[in-house]
């Protein structure tokens, strides 16, 4: 049976990934993981796109596992396409969703606005919530800290420029959610462009957030993607 590993997106962790999994798992070998400091994986030394790509080699050698199809979520996307530059035998094809490419000061000083712990406490105590209990036993406020000043180190030096999408040569299919209000067409269609040997979909009926994606679609996607 063919292999996919699903990789979760920022702030996010394995768990939000099940549903997807059991619509999977009849027909592919689902594999999953946390990155460290996500869902209660301990933080490493070091908090950002690099570790997590360790994170995923050392999956695989601990798995035994020599290659395999990866599906990345938002910031897992951006894992797999890392994976593929970085260490590119370990990856077979990969498809990603919601995805975002464009990293500069601008953008990131607004994402990072969004991880202010103590507005999604006031504003959102059903989040809040959901986070603390996410990345127990850790400290859900140093994720978002961590998380916050890993992505102002994007916006200052972006860990994959378009030339480095050039030379990925592995299959890829590049999808975004038809309303998502986080990541553009525009920024998208340019990652598309510049790999050799992607395609693009759109994924109807739903929006960036994991529990705003119409699942059943995206599982069809992913299975057509892989030939199974």
């Amino acid at each position: 049976m063919k292999q996919v590993l699903l990789l979760h997106g920022a702030i996010g962790s394995s768990e939000q990934l099940k549903p997807l999994t059991i619509l999977l798992e009849h027909k592919l070998e689902v594999h999953s993981l946390n990155f460290s400091g996500h869902g209660g994986r301990a933080f490493e030394s070091r908090f950002g796109i690099d570790q997590f790509a360790k994170d995923v080699i050392q999956y695989l050698d601990e798995k035994q596992i020599t290659s395999i199809a990866i599906f990345g979520y938002s910031m897992g996307g951006y894992v797999a396409l890392y994976l593929a530059k970085h260490y590119p035998t370990r990856i077979i094809e990969i498809i990603t969703l919601g995805t975002k490419f464009k990293w500069n000061p601008e953008i990131a000083l607004k994402e990072t606005k969004m991880l202010n712990a103590e507005k999604i406490e006031l504003k959102i105590p059903v989040f809040a919530n959901n986070l603390s209990h996410r990345h127990s036993p850790l400290n859900w406020k140093e994720v978002l800290s961590k998380t916050a000043l890993m992505m102002l180190e994007m916006g200052d030096s972006n860990p994959l420029k378009i030339e480095d999408f050039k030379s990925v040569t592995h299959q890829v299919k590049i999808g975004l959610a038809d309303k998502d209000e986080m990541v553009s067409i525009q920024e998208t269609n340019e990652v598309v462009n510049a790999l050799p040997n992607s395609i693009f979909y759109s994924l109807v009926n739903s929006n960036h957030p994991i529990e705003k994606i119409d699942l059943e679609i995206l599982s069809d996607e992913i299975k057509t993607f892989l030939g199974v």
